[in-house]
């Protein structure tokens, strides 16, 4: 009986370890997540929430792994300078309609970090569309504006290629 009550107590030491040691670990998942927030699929932005927009763009552009590619007719250095955000080895595209000055710009930029390429729009298209990887995100207004109006930003259930095809 003596040897039964040291196994059982030495089972209940173990279980009080085993919860003692979850907890730690649920608080320090809990702190990561503070610190990295997930990308919500969907974002909406009150007007003057420049700095919250900014950086949810700019946490979707250090998320892409392969490829960053913005179809928006109005683009200037702002973009230029949330592209350099990327990791190494993530391509950028940019389909824009042509802007002497935004192209002045790009061939700067291009010159100090690594090439971003521009693809002059064919036609003005309504809506903006930033693709990360293989997702599809429909932009409710320029990333150069995001947050300045009520705006935002919605995670779409199709295919990068289905849009891009749309747009050349």
């Amino acid at each position: 009986m003596i040897q039964n009550a040291a196994v059982l107590m030495r089972i209940a030491h173990l279980e009080r370890h085993q919860i003692e040691t979850d907890e730690k670990i649920d608080l320090i998942l809990d702190k990561i997540e503070e610190h990295h927030p997930k990308l919500l699929p969907e974002q909406v932005f009150p007007t003057g929430c420049v700095w919250d927009a900014w950086t949810y763009i700019s946490d979707l552009v250090r998320s892409a792994q392969q490829r960053i590619v913005l179809i928006d007719n109005y683009v200037d250095d702002r973009v230029l300078s949330m592209f350099t955000k990327r990791a190494e080895g993530v391509t950028a595209t940019i389909h824009t309609r042509y802007n002497e000055q935004f192209l002045t710009d790009l061939k700067k930029h291009n010159t100090q970090y690594t090439e971003i390429e521009f693809i002059q729009l064919p036609h003005r298209n309504h809506d903006r569309f930033l693709i990360i990887d293989d997702k599809v995100y429909l932009l409710g207004a320029s990333l150069k504006d995001m947050g300045a109006g009520l705006c935002a930003v919605t995670e779409m259930a199709i295919a990068p290629e289905v849009i891009l095809g749309m747009v050349g």
